[in-house]
């Protein structure tokens, strides 16, 4: 490892990255506390295990720094490659798991190749981006870098892993950055919204309202030449979308998938089944008020109420224990390194690195606004974990190789 390397590090990322990974331990400790053998690094404990993640995580981080950052670009192929086999083989070789086959068995250890598949995407996605014949412009350019995350997300999606697959949606923010056309961004949000209004008022209830707006559009534009065609052609392909989406809620989608959406959009209550989770996280959240019950203290956590709550569910657990001032000040770290990465990103020489630094944003933030929005009851469950807080040996160094990839990228910035 060279000096220089280690000198130009941006610090202020990694301090904010070690105040994440000890606010997550002392977290997932306080979820499976037992204050008859309270160790904090008992291997039979989830903090114990997870204390040997985190060393196995700074092993990895000084692979990182010691490895040349052109190896990265050079070989972002093939590592894109192997995540993608590595998402294949799990069909004959995987482990199910809460009804998903998500995970390598080996012995006591599973390893999430979804989670190593982000970092692929985000690497091959940039090399081709940086690429000088690429056009962002240009239909075919765009219909490569749709296949480069399509590929992996339907990987995913077929194990069923609907949350890991949303994150590669994330990838739209690098695009953008580096001139996707903003109505590309216009129609997929327009997508969404009508996904969301036809789940929630039905799907008579929108294309009626679409109907109506045409109207209302076409009265003050009607001199414009081939506006009728325009809003007939607009009307036509929303409607059948909607018509689609009554139709998939209804017939493709499982019956625990409408629930989660029902209780979401607030169509329905349920506190006992299916939401159960979701409520008795907000309440363990809510128990926690200003200051916190105060760490290993909190009496939803100590409970065992909040299912997962090491996992998916830890931030309820960190609302509970340290109240909204603890909150504020995780959500103060986290943003604080994803705005930092977006600085780092910014001042890049190499396109490859920018794109890549913005692409490491995006899926921080993707699972941080997802987990949050769960855990609190504005979106439905999915299994997304809270990126440096929540447990688990994948996830862990998934982020942590992803993140020190971009710092090693930034400090070698000057020699590219």
């Amino acid at each position: 490892m060279s000096k220089s390397s280690i000198g130009a590090i941006d610090w202020l990322s990694i301090l904010f990255f070690l105040f994440l990974l000890a606010f997550g331990w002392v977290n997932i400790y306080s979820t499976t506390y037992n204050p008859d053998t309270p160790a904090f690094f008992d291997l039979a404990q989830y903090s114990g295990k997870q204390f040997l993640w985190i060393g196995a995580s700074l092993a990895l981080i000084i692979v990182i720094i010691s490895t040349d950052t052109r190896f990265f670009e050079r070989f972002s192929s093939i590592i894109y490659l192997a995540s993608l086999l590595l998402l294949v083989g799990l069909f004959p070789f995987g482990k199910t798991i809460s009804g998903a086959t998500s995970w390598y068995s080996i012995g006591s250890f599973t390893l999430q190749p979804s989670e190593f598949a982000k970092i692929g995407t985000a690497l091959a996605l940039s090399k081709y981006i940086s690429d000088i014949q690429t056009d962002l412009k240009n239909l075919k350019s765009l219909g490569y870098i749709a296949l480069i995350i399509a590929i992996p997300a339907l990987l995913i999606l077929a194990q069923p892993d609907a949350g890991s697959a949303m994150i590669f949606a994330a990838f739209l923010f690098p695009l953008h950055r580096e001139g996707l056309t903003g109505y590309i961004l216009f129609i997929l949000f327009t997508i969404a919204s009508l996904f969301i209004l036809t789940l929630l008022f039905g799907v008579n209830w929108v294309v009626g309202s679409l109907f109506i707006l045409g109207i209302i559009i076409y009265y003050f534009l009607k001199k414009q030449r081939g506006i009728l065609l325009f809003l007939l052609g607009g009307f036509a392909a929303m409607s059948a979308y909607c018509y689609s989406v009554d139709f998939v809620f209804h017939n493709v989608f499982k019956q625990h998938h409408r629930d989660r959406f029902n209780i979401v959009l607030g169509k329905t209550k349920d506190t006992r089944g299916i939401g159960y989770n979701t409520n008795q996280s907000e309440i363990a959240i809510g128990n926690g008020r200003w200051f916190g019950k105060g760490w290993t203290e909190g009496s939803q956590t100590q409970g065992n109420f909040v299912p997962e709550q090491h996992t998916d569910y830890i931030f309820s657990a960190a609302g509970e224990e340290w109240g909204f001032i603890g909150s504020l000040a995780f959500i103060i770290a986290f943003l604080g390194l994803c705005l930092r990465v977006l600085h780092l990103a910014e001042r890049q020489k190499s396109q490859f690195s920018r794109v890549y630094g913005y692409g490491v944003v995006s899926i921080l933030f993707f699972h941080f606004l997802i987990n949050i929005g769960m855990v609190i009851g504005l979106l439905p469950t999915v299994g997304i974990p809270l990126p440096f807080l929540s447990y688990g040996g994948s996830s862990l160094w998934a982020f942590t190789i992803l993140l020190f990839v971009f710092l090693k990228m930034d400090a070698d910035r000057n020699k590219r």
